[in-house]
């Protein structure tokens, strides 16, 4: 293992123990924000069902992208490649998560928990592979944020404001 990817781990590592939402990339779509609890080297995510975070084509994938963004600045700040596989309803694994992930979801009703997420959801396990698109001071353009070609802009004047004063910031 070498000195780069040994620190890209522990930024991995610090970067995801920090954050709460990352940004999943399922080719052909553009990356998706996911909420997620990191447990033992790997991110879990739930997906799927009514009320759940809608991440299509997460369940399918083989590997997918992952892109953490920075607490401080709030921009991307490592990316990694991340290996999928389900975590089955009835295993030891589910048991230990669901009260990790019951915790951690800000927003849960009392009956969406454990035996809905079993009956509805996918809870996915996404598990660092050691490849990392990006690293600090050497990033791609993303995806994410390309603006999306709408016909909902249109270029007008300002609206006149009787009596208003004009601010340096609107000269």
């Amino acid at each position: 293992m070498t000195e780069t990817q040994v620190d890209a781990e522990a930024l991995l590592d610090e970067a995801m123990k920090k954050s709460s939402l990352v940004w999943v990339g399922v080719p052909p779509a553009r990356p998706r924000p996911a909420w997620f609890v990191w447990l033992d080297g790997a991110a879990y995510v739930l997906t799927g069902g009514e009320g759940e975070q809608p991440l299509p084509g997460l369940p399918e994938a083989a590997t997918v992208d992952v892109s953490v963004r920075s607490k401080d600045k709030g921009g991307r700040l490592i990316t990694w490649t991340a290996d999928v596989s389900e975590v089955e309803p009835d295993s030891a694994e589910w048991e230990e998560l669901t009260p990790h992930l019951y915790k951690a979801r800000l927003n849960a009703a009392p009956d969406k928990g454990p035996s809905f997420w079993a009956r509805e959801s996918y809870l996915l396990k996404l598990t660092p592979n050691g490849r990392y698109p990006e690293l600090p001071g050497g990033y791609v353009e993303s995806p994410a944020v390309r603006t999306v070609p709408t016909p909902a802009t249109s270029k007008t004047k300002r609206p006149f404001m009787l009596g208003g004063k004009r601010r340096r910031a609107d000269r």
